[in-house]
Protein backbone atom coordinates (compact mmCIF):
# COMPACT_ATOMS: atom_id res chain seq x y z
CA UNK A 1 0.00 0.00 0.00
CA UNK A 2 2.79 2.46 0.70
CA UNK A 3 4.17 2.02 -2.85
CA UNK A 4 0.75 2.03 -4.62
CA UNK A 5 1.90 -0.74 -6.98
CA UNK A 6 2.54 -4.47 -7.06
CA UNK A 7 5.64 -5.83 -8.81
CA UNK A 8 6.65 -9.41 -9.45
CA UNK A 9 9.56 -11.06 -11.26
CA UNK A 10 8.98 -14.27 -13.20
CA UNK A 11 10.79 -16.59 -15.57
CA UNK A 12 9.64 -16.82 -19.20
CA UNK A 13 10.97 -18.53 -22.33
CA UNK A 14 12.79 -15.29 -23.18
CA UNK A 15 14.31 -14.77 -19.75
CA UNK A 16 13.33 -12.96 -16.55
CA UNK A 17 10.38 -10.57 -16.77
CA UNK A 18 9.40 -7.76 -14.38
CA UNK A 19 5.62 -7.21 -14.36
CA UNK A 20 4.03 -4.24 -12.59
CA UNK A 21 0.45 -3.14 -11.93
CA UNK A 22 -0.82 -0.38 -9.68
CA UNK A 23 -2.21 3.12 -9.32
CA UNK A 24 -1.71 5.09 -12.55
CA UNK A 25 0.06 7.96 -10.82
CA UNK A 26 2.46 5.49 -9.19
CA UNK A 27 3.21 3.43 -12.30
CA UNK A 28 3.33 6.18 -14.95
CA UNK A 29 6.20 7.93 -13.22
CA UNK A 30 8.22 4.73 -13.66
CA UNK A 31 7.57 4.10 -17.40
CA UNK A 32 9.90 5.15 -20.21
CA UNK A 33 8.30 3.58 -23.29
CA UNK A 34 4.90 2.52 -24.61
CA UNK A 35 4.54 -0.85 -26.30
CA UNK A 36 2.20 -0.98 -29.27
CA UNK A 37 -0.50 -3.70 -29.07
CA UNK A 38 0.20 -6.75 -31.22
CA UNK A 39 3.51 -5.58 -32.70
CA UNK A 40 5.61 -5.54 -29.58
CA UNK A 41 7.36 -2.36 -30.77
CA UNK A 42 8.09 0.19 -28.07
CA UNK A 43 8.20 3.97 -28.56
CA UNK A 44 9.84 6.44 -26.22
CA UNK A 45 7.55 8.56 -24.01
CA UNK A 46 8.21 12.19 -23.16
CA UNK A 47 6.59 14.28 -20.41
CA UNK A 48 3.73 15.31 -22.72
CA UNK A 49 2.95 11.68 -23.55
CA UNK A 50 2.93 10.77 -19.84
CA UNK A 51 0.56 13.64 -19.19
CA UNK A 52 -1.84 12.38 -21.89
CA UNK A 53 -1.83 8.91 -20.33
CA UNK A 54 -2.53 10.43 -16.92
CA UNK A 55 -5.47 12.35 -18.42
CA UNK A 56 -6.84 9.14 -19.90
CA UNK A 57 -6.61 7.45 -16.51
CA UNK A 58 -8.36 10.44 -14.94
CA UNK A 59 -11.18 10.17 -17.48
CA UNK A 60 -11.69 6.48 -16.73
CA UNK A 61 -11.67 7.15 -12.99
CA UNK A 62 -14.16 10.00 -13.40
CA UNK A 63 -16.58 7.50 -14.95
CA UNK A 64 -16.49 5.51 -11.70
CA UNK A 65 -14.01 2.88 -12.89
CA UNK A 66 -11.27 1.46 -10.71
CA UNK A 67 -8.16 1.94 -12.82
CA UNK A 68 -4.90 0.00 -12.82
CA UNK A 69 -1.87 0.79 -15.00
CA UNK A 70 0.11 -2.21 -16.28
CA UNK A 71 3.78 -2.15 -17.36
CA UNK A 72 6.70 -4.54 -17.70
CA UNK A 73 10.32 -4.94 -18.92
CA UNK A 74 12.96 -7.58 -19.37
CA UNK A 75 15.28 -8.08 -16.42
CA UNK A 76 19.01 -8.51 -16.69
CA UNK A 77 20.56 -11.76 -15.56
CA UNK A 78 21.12 -11.70 -11.81
CA UNK A 79 19.11 -8.49 -11.31
CA UNK A 80 17.23 -8.47 -7.99
CA UNK A 81 13.72 -7.14 -7.48
CA UNK A 82 13.88 -3.99 -5.35
CA UNK A 83 12.04 -0.70 -5.30
CA UNK A 84 14.82 0.87 -7.39
CA UNK A 85 14.48 -1.93 -9.95
CA UNK A 86 10.94 -0.86 -10.82
CA UNK A 87 12.08 1.73 -13.38
CA UNK A 88 12.45 2.15 -17.15
CA UNK A 89 9.22 0.20 -17.80
CA UNK A 90 7.26 -0.40 -21.00
CA UNK A 91 3.70 0.82 -20.57
CA UNK A 92 1.14 -1.77 -21.76
CA UNK A 93 -2.21 -0.17 -20.95
CA UNK A 94 -4.93 0.40 -18.36
CA UNK A 95 -7.30 -2.08 -16.76
CA UNK A 96 -10.64 -0.42 -15.94
CA UNK A 97 -12.75 -2.40 -13.46
CA UNK A 98 -16.46 -1.69 -13.08
CA UNK A 99 -17.48 -2.14 -9.44
CA UNK A 100 -21.08 -0.88 -9.38
CA UNK A 101 -22.65 0.16 -6.11
CA UNK A 102 -25.88 -1.57 -5.07
CA UNK A 103 -28.99 0.50 -5.75
CA UNK A 104 -30.02 -0.03 -2.12
CA UNK A 105 -26.88 1.70 -0.79
CA UNK A 106 -28.12 5.28 -1.33
CA UNK A 107 -31.43 4.82 0.59
CA UNK A 108 -29.57 3.05 3.40
CA UNK A 109 -27.07 5.88 3.74
CA UNK A 110 -29.93 8.40 3.65
CA UNK A 111 -31.51 6.65 6.61
CA UNK A 112 -28.21 6.76 8.48
CA UNK A 113 -27.94 10.52 7.90
CA UNK A 114 -31.53 11.01 9.09
CA UNK A 115 -30.63 9.20 12.30
CA UNK A 116 -27.75 11.61 12.99
CA UNK A 117 -24.95 9.34 11.77
CA UNK A 118 -22.15 10.86 9.69
CA UNK A 119 -20.79 8.51 7.02
CA UNK A 120 -17.35 8.78 5.45
CA UNK A 121 -16.08 6.61 2.58
CA UNK A 122 -12.49 5.46 2.94
CA UNK A 123 -11.02 3.94 -0.21
CA UNK A 124 -7.74 3.17 -1.87
CA UNK A 125 -9.18 4.23 -5.22
CA UNK A 126 -8.24 7.25 -7.32
CA UNK A 127 -9.88 10.49 -6.03
CA UNK A 128 -11.89 10.84 -9.26
CA UNK A 129 -13.22 7.29 -8.92
CA UNK A 130 -14.15 7.89 -5.31
CA UNK A 131 -15.86 11.16 -6.19
CA UNK A 132 -17.91 9.54 -8.99
CA UNK A 133 -19.03 6.70 -6.74
CA UNK A 134 -19.74 8.84 -3.68
CA UNK A 135 -21.82 11.54 -5.38
CA UNK A 136 -24.93 9.42 -6.05
CA UNK A 137 -24.85 7.26 -2.91
CA UNK A 138 -24.17 10.17 -0.54
CA UNK A 139 -26.68 12.36 -2.42
CA UNK A 140 -24.12 15.18 -2.52
CA UNK A 141 -23.54 16.94 -5.90
CA UNK A 142 -19.91 17.66 -5.09
CA UNK A 143 -18.61 15.49 -2.23
CA UNK A 144 -15.67 16.88 -0.33
CA UNK A 145 -12.79 14.54 -1.19
CA UNK A 146 -9.43 14.39 0.55
CA UNK A 147 -6.57 11.97 0.00
CA UNK A 148 -4.19 9.99 2.17
CA UNK A 149 -1.14 12.01 1.06
CA UNK A 150 -2.99 15.21 2.05
CA UNK A 151 -3.60 13.72 5.50
CA UNK A 152 0.13 12.99 5.82
CA UNK A 153 0.81 16.73 5.57
CA UNK A 154 -1.67 17.58 8.36
CA UNK A 155 -1.01 17.60 12.08
CA UNK A 156 -3.67 16.27 14.46
CA UNK A 157 -5.23 19.69 14.97
CA UNK A 158 -5.79 20.28 11.25
CA UNK A 159 -7.06 16.71 10.81
CA UNK A 160 -9.61 17.24 13.61
CA UNK A 161 -10.90 20.32 11.79
CA UNK A 162 -11.16 18.47 8.46
CA UNK A 163 -12.90 15.22 9.45
CA UNK A 164 -16.32 16.63 10.48
CA UNK A 165 -16.67 18.16 7.00
CA UNK A 166 -15.18 15.50 4.69
CA UNK A 167 -17.23 12.94 2.72
CA UNK A 168 -14.56 10.81 1.06
CA UNK A 169 -10.90 10.05 1.73
CA UNK A 170 -9.23 8.45 -1.31
CA UNK A 171 -5.85 6.76 -1.70
CA UNK A 172 -6.32 5.67 1.90
CA UNK A 173 -3.82 3.17 3.30
CA UNK A 174 -4.21 1.07 6.48
CA UNK A 175 -2.30 3.54 8.63
CA UNK A 176 -4.49 6.38 7.33
CA UNK A 177 -7.61 4.46 8.37
CA UNK A 178 -6.21 3.91 11.84
CA UNK A 179 -5.36 7.60 12.18
CA UNK A 180 -8.86 8.60 11.01
CA UNK A 181 -10.55 6.34 13.56
CA UNK A 182 -8.33 7.72 16.32
CA UNK A 183 -9.10 11.29 15.27
CA UNK A 184 -12.88 10.75 15.37
CA UNK A 185 -12.57 9.16 18.79
CA UNK A 186 -10.46 12.12 19.90
CA UNK A 187 -13.37 14.35 18.82
CA UNK A 188 -15.69 12.41 21.13
CA UNK A 189 -17.46 10.42 18.42
CA UNK A 190 -18.57 6.81 18.62
CA UNK A 191 -16.94 5.22 15.59
CA UNK A 192 -18.10 2.19 13.60
CA UNK A 193 -15.68 0.93 10.96
CA UNK A 194 -16.79 -1.39 8.16
CA UNK A 195 -14.58 -3.30 5.77
CA UNK A 196 -13.72 -6.71 4.34
CA UNK A 197 -9.97 -6.63 3.61
CA UNK A 198 -6.90 -7.45 5.65
CA UNK A 199 -5.86 -3.80 5.29
CA UNK A 200 -9.09 -2.81 7.11
CA UNK A 201 -8.42 -5.08 10.11
CA UNK A 202 -6.35 -2.64 12.24
CA UNK A 203 -9.00 0.12 11.96
CA UNK A 204 -11.84 -2.38 12.51
CA UNK A 205 -10.21 -3.57 15.73
CA UNK A 206 -9.53 -0.02 16.92
CA UNK A 207 -13.07 1.31 16.26
CA UNK A 208 -15.72 1.34 18.97
CA UNK A 209 -17.78 -0.99 16.77
CA UNK A 210 -15.83 -3.02 14.21
CA UNK A 211 -18.04 -4.38 11.43
CA UNK A 212 -16.75 -6.95 8.95
CA UNK A 213 -18.53 -7.97 5.75
CA UNK A 214 -18.52 -11.73 6.13
CA UNK A 215 -19.44 -13.07 2.70
CA UNK A 216 -16.30 -11.82 1.00
CA UNK A 217 -14.37 -10.72 4.07
CA UNK A 218 -10.87 -11.91 4.83
CA UNK A 219 -10.17 -13.92 7.99
CA UNK A 220 -8.20 -10.96 9.37
CA UNK A 221 -11.19 -8.61 9.03
CA UNK A 222 -13.73 -11.02 10.52
CA UNK A 223 -11.41 -11.90 13.41
CA UNK A 224 -10.92 -8.22 14.27
CA UNK A 225 -14.62 -7.33 14.09
CA UNK A 226 -17.20 -7.04 16.84
CA UNK A 227 -20.01 -7.68 14.36
CA UNK A 228 -19.98 -9.72 11.13
CA UNK A 229 -22.59 -8.92 8.48
CA UNK A 230 -23.05 -12.22 6.66
CA UNK A 231 -24.98 -10.83 3.67
CA UNK A 232 -22.63 -7.86 3.02
CA UNK A 233 -25.62 -5.47 2.79
CA UNK A 234 -25.53 -1.96 4.20
CA UNK A 235 -29.26 -2.25 4.93
CA UNK A 236 -28.44 -4.96 7.47
CA UNK A 237 -26.26 -2.50 9.38
CA UNK A 238 -29.16 0.00 9.36
CA UNK A 239 -31.46 -2.72 10.70
CA UNK A 240 -28.96 -3.52 13.45
CA UNK A 241 -28.81 0.17 14.36
CA UNK A 242 -32.62 0.29 14.52
CA UNK A 243 -32.64 -2.81 16.74
CA UNK A 244 -30.19 -1.21 19.15
CA UNK A 245 -32.07 2.06 19.25
CA UNK A 246 -35.37 0.20 19.69
CA UNK A 247 -33.86 -1.20 22.87
CA UNK A 248 -33.33 2.30 24.22
CA UNK A 249 -36.91 3.24 23.32
CA UNK A 250 -38.16 0.17 25.18
CA UNK A 251 -35.96 0.96 28.17
CA UNK A 252 -37.35 4.49 28.31
CA UNK A 253 -40.94 3.25 28.06
CA UNK A 254 -40.38 0.67 30.80
CA UNK A 255 -38.69 3.21 33.10
CA UNK A 256 -41.46 5.71 32.44
CA UNK A 257 -44.05 3.11 33.45
CA UNK A 258 -42.16 2.16 36.60
CA UNK A 259 -41.03 5.58 37.81
CA UNK A 260 -43.87 7.62 36.31
CA UNK A 261 -46.48 5.29 37.77
CA UNK A 262 -44.88 5.46 41.22
CA UNK A 263 -44.67 9.24 40.90
CA UNK A 264 -48.41 9.32 40.19
CA UNK A 265 -49.11 7.07 43.18
CA UNK A 266 -47.08 9.30 45.49
CA UNK A 267 -48.70 12.46 44.09
CA UNK A 268 -52.20 11.05 44.58
CA UNK A 269 -51.46 9.79 48.10
CA UNK A 270 -49.84 13.04 49.25
CA UNK A 271 -52.57 15.24 47.74
CA UNK A 272 -55.46 13.28 49.26
CA UNK A 273 -53.70 12.97 52.62
CA UNK A 274 -53.21 16.73 52.69
CA UNK A 275 -56.91 17.28 51.98
CA UNK A 276 -58.39 14.64 54.29
CA UNK A 277 -55.72 14.02 56.91
CA UNK A 278 -55.65 10.26 56.17
CA UNK A 279 -54.09 8.11 53.47
CA UNK A 280 -56.51 6.79 50.82
CA UNK A 281 -54.62 3.52 50.29
CA UNK A 282 -53.43 0.99 52.82
CA UNK A 283 -50.01 -0.66 52.77
CA UNK A 284 -51.48 -3.85 51.28
CA UNK A 285 -53.20 -1.89 48.54
CA UNK A 286 -49.97 -0.07 47.65
CA UNK A 287 -48.21 -3.46 47.48
CA UNK A 288 -50.98 -4.73 45.18
CA UNK A 289 -50.56 -1.69 42.90
CA UNK A 290 -46.85 -2.38 42.56
CA UNK A 291 -47.40 -6.10 41.91
CA UNK A 292 -49.91 -5.47 39.14
CA UNK A 293 -48.20 -2.53 37.38
CA UNK A 294 -44.45 -2.89 37.97
CA UNK A 295 -43.82 -6.54 37.08
CA UNK A 296 -45.43 -8.14 34.03
CA UNK A 297 -46.57 -4.97 32.18
CA UNK A 298 -43.24 -3.14 32.46
CA UNK A 299 -41.31 -6.30 31.56
CA UNK A 300 -43.53 -6.88 28.51
CA UNK A 301 -42.87 -3.32 27.32
CA UNK A 302 -39.12 -3.73 27.78
CA UNK A 303 -38.79 -6.97 25.79
CA UNK A 304 -41.37 -6.47 23.05
CA UNK A 305 -40.30 -6.31 19.42
CA UNK A 306 -40.48 -2.91 17.70
CA UNK A 307 -43.56 -2.54 15.53
CA UNK A 308 -43.26 -2.58 11.74
CA UNK A 309 -43.99 1.12 11.14
CA UNK A 310 -41.60 2.80 13.57
CA UNK A 311 -38.35 2.97 11.58
CA UNK A 312 -38.11 6.75 11.31
CA UNK A 313 -38.86 7.20 15.01
CA UNK A 314 -36.58 4.38 16.13
CA UNK A 315 -33.61 5.77 14.19
CA UNK A 316 -33.89 8.94 16.29
CA UNK A 317 -33.56 7.05 19.55
CA UNK A 318 -30.34 6.52 21.52
CA UNK A 319 -29.07 6.56 25.10
CA UNK A 320 -28.68 10.33 25.45
CA UNK A 321 -32.02 11.10 23.79
CA UNK A 322 -34.04 8.22 25.22
CA UNK A 323 -32.84 8.50 28.82
CA UNK A 324 -32.38 12.28 29.08
CA UNK A 325 -35.00 14.98 28.93
CA UNK A 326 -37.38 12.70 27.00
CA UNK A 327 -37.49 10.21 29.88
CA UNK A 328 -38.06 12.96 32.44
CA UNK A 329 -40.94 14.45 30.46
CA UNK A 330 -42.53 11.05 29.83
CA UNK A 331 -42.31 10.18 33.53
CA UNK A 332 -43.96 13.49 34.44
CA UNK A 333 -46.72 12.90 31.87
CA UNK A 334 -47.44 9.40 33.15
CA UNK A 335 -47.34 10.57 36.73
CA UNK A 336 -49.85 13.36 36.10
CA UNK A 337 -52.20 11.04 34.16
CA UNK A 338 -52.02 8.36 36.86
CA UNK A 339 -52.66 10.83 39.67
CA UNK A 340 -55.49 12.45 37.70
CA UNK A 341 -57.24 9.13 37.04
CA UNK A 342 -57.04 8.00 40.65
CA UNK A 343 -57.98 11.45 41.95
CA UNK A 344 -61.10 11.71 39.77
CA UNK A 345 -62.28 8.23 40.74
CA UNK A 346 -61.62 8.73 44.47
CA UNK A 347 -63.36 12.12 44.52
CA UNK A 348 -66.46 10.76 42.78
CA UNK A 349 -66.61 7.70 45.00
CA UNK A 350 -66.01 9.69 48.19
CA UNK A 351 -68.93 11.98 47.38
CA UNK A 352 -71.28 9.08 46.67
CA UNK A 353 -70.33 6.42 49.20
CA UNK A 354 -68.30 5.14 52.14
CA UNK A 355 -64.57 5.48 52.66
CA UNK A 356 -63.70 1.84 51.98
CA UNK A 357 -65.64 1.96 48.71
CA UNK A 358 -63.77 5.16 47.71
CA UNK A 359 -60.47 3.53 48.62
CA UNK A 360 -61.30 0.51 46.44
CA UNK A 361 -62.36 2.69 43.53
CA UNK A 362 -59.14 4.69 43.86
CA UNK A 363 -57.11 1.45 43.87
CA UNK A 364 -58.87 0.19 40.73
CA UNK A 365 -58.45 3.55 38.93
CA UNK A 366 -54.80 3.84 39.96
CA UNK A 367 -53.95 0.41 38.56
CA UNK A 368 -56.29 0.79 35.57
CA UNK A 369 -54.86 4.15 34.49
CA UNK A 370 -51.33 2.77 34.50
CA UNK A 371 -52.40 -0.35 32.59
CA UNK A 372 -54.25 1.77 30.04
CA UNK A 373 -51.08 3.76 29.38
CA UNK A 374 -49.10 0.53 29.08
CA UNK A 375 -51.55 -0.84 26.51
CA UNK A 376 -51.45 2.44 24.59
CA UNK A 377 -47.65 2.26 24.43
CA UNK A 378 -47.49 -1.43 23.56
CA UNK A 379 -50.29 -1.37 21.02
CA UNK A 380 -51.17 -4.81 19.67
CA UNK A 381 -48.05 -6.57 20.93
CA UNK A 382 -49.34 -9.91 22.28
CA UNK A 383 -47.06 -9.90 25.32
CA UNK A 384 -48.21 -6.43 26.34
CA UNK A 385 -51.87 -7.35 25.77
CA UNK A 386 -51.55 -10.49 27.87
CA UNK A 387 -49.67 -8.69 30.66
CA UNK A 388 -52.00 -5.66 30.71
CA UNK A 389 -55.34 -7.40 30.39
CA UNK A 390 -54.18 -10.23 32.66
CA UNK A 391 -53.25 -7.75 35.41
CA UNK A 392 -56.63 -6.02 35.00
CA UNK A 393 -58.50 -9.33 35.35
CA UNK A 394 -56.47 -10.26 38.44
CA UNK A 395 -57.33 -6.89 40.00
CA UNK A 396 -61.04 -7.32 39.23
CA UNK A 397 -61.01 -10.83 40.68
CA UNK A 398 -59.32 -9.66 43.86
CA UNK A 399 -61.79 -6.83 44.35
CA UNK A 400 -64.90 -8.89 43.62
CA UNK A 401 -63.92 -11.98 45.68
CA UNK A 402 -65.24 -11.27 49.22
CA UNK A 403 -62.54 -12.90 51.35
CA UNK A 404 -59.63 -11.83 49.19
CA UNK A 405 -61.10 -8.33 48.84
CA UNK A 406 -61.27 -7.92 52.60
CA UNK A 407 -57.64 -9.05 52.94
CA UNK A 408 -56.58 -6.16 50.72
CA UNK A 409 -58.80 -3.68 52.61
CA UNK A 410 -61.22 -3.52 49.66
CA UNK A 411 -64.93 -4.07 49.15
CA UNK A 412 -66.70 -5.57 46.10
CA UNK A 413 -67.90 -2.87 43.75
CA UNK A 414 -71.22 -2.49 41.98
CA UNK A 415 -71.95 -1.30 38.45
CA UNK A 416 -72.01 2.38 39.44
CA UNK A 417 -68.60 2.18 41.12
CA UNK A 418 -67.11 0.28 38.18
CA UNK A 419 -68.61 2.79 35.78
CA UNK A 420 -67.08 5.62 37.80
CA UNK A 421 -63.71 3.81 37.76
CA UNK A 422 -63.70 3.15 34.02
CA UNK A 423 -64.89 6.67 33.25
CA UNK A 424 -62.07 8.19 35.29
CA UNK A 425 -59.53 5.93 33.57
CA UNK A 426 -60.82 6.94 30.12
CA UNK A 427 -60.85 10.67 30.93
CA UNK A 428 -57.32 10.60 32.35
CA UNK A 429 -55.93 8.52 29.45
CA UNK A 430 -57.50 10.79 26.84
CA UNK A 431 -56.04 13.75 28.74
CA UNK A 432 -52.54 12.53 27.75
CA UNK A 433 -52.54 13.77 24.12
CA UNK A 434 -53.78 17.16 25.35
CA UNK A 435 -51.04 17.47 27.95
CA UNK A 436 -48.22 16.08 25.76
CA UNK A 437 -47.74 19.23 23.61
CA UNK A 438 -47.32 21.29 26.76
CA UNK A 439 -44.34 19.08 27.66
CA UNK A 440 -43.10 19.10 24.03
CA UNK A 441 -43.57 15.34 23.76
CA UNK A 442 -44.45 13.47 20.57
CA UNK A 443 -47.41 11.23 21.30
CA UNK A 444 -47.01 8.17 19.09
CA UNK A 445 -50.05 6.61 17.46
CA UNK A 446 -51.26 3.28 18.82
CA UNK A 447 -48.58 0.65 18.37
CA UNK A 448 -45.68 3.01 17.62
CA UNK A 449 -42.79 4.44 19.57
CA UNK A 450 -42.73 7.98 20.91
CA UNK A 451 -39.46 9.69 20.08
CA UNK A 452 -38.29 12.85 21.77
CA UNK A 453 -38.02 15.58 19.18
CA UNK A 454 -34.42 16.69 19.14
CA UNK A 455 -32.83 17.28 15.76
CA UNK A 456 -29.50 15.49 16.12
CA UNK A 457 -28.23 12.65 18.26
CA UNK A 458 -25.54 13.50 20.80
CA UNK A 459 -22.27 11.72 20.12
CA UNK A 460 -23.47 10.37 16.77
CA UNK A 461 -21.85 7.28 15.39
CA UNK A 462 -19.52 7.69 12.44
CA UNK A 463 -19.38 4.63 10.21
CA UNK A 464 -16.26 4.81 8.08
CA UNK A 465 -17.20 2.66 5.10
CA UNK A 466 -14.12 1.19 3.47
CA UNK A 467 -13.96 0.02 -0.15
Amino acid sequence: PSRAYHATAGRTAHGALLSVKGAPEGVLERVARRRAPGTGEATELDARDIEKLADAAEELAGAGRRVLAVAERRMREGEELTDDTVRDLDFLGFIAIADPVRTSAAPALARLRESGVQTVMLTGDHPATADAIAAPILDVPEPKVSTGPELDEMDDERLDELLPTVDVIARCSPHHKVRIVQAYQRLGRVVAMTGDGANDAPAIRLADVGIALGRRGTPAATAAADLVVTDDRLETIVSALMEGRAMWASVRAALAILIGGNFGEVTFSVATSALTGSTPLSARQIMLVNLLTDLAPALAIAVREPTGHTGERLLKEGPSRSLGVALTKEMLLRGVITAAGAGLAWTGARLTGRGRRASTVALAALVGTQLAQTLTTGGLDPHVLIAGLGSALVLAAIIQTPGVSHFFDCTPLGPVAWGLTLGSIAVATLFGPVLAPLLHLEQAPLGTEAAEGADAADGAEVPAASR
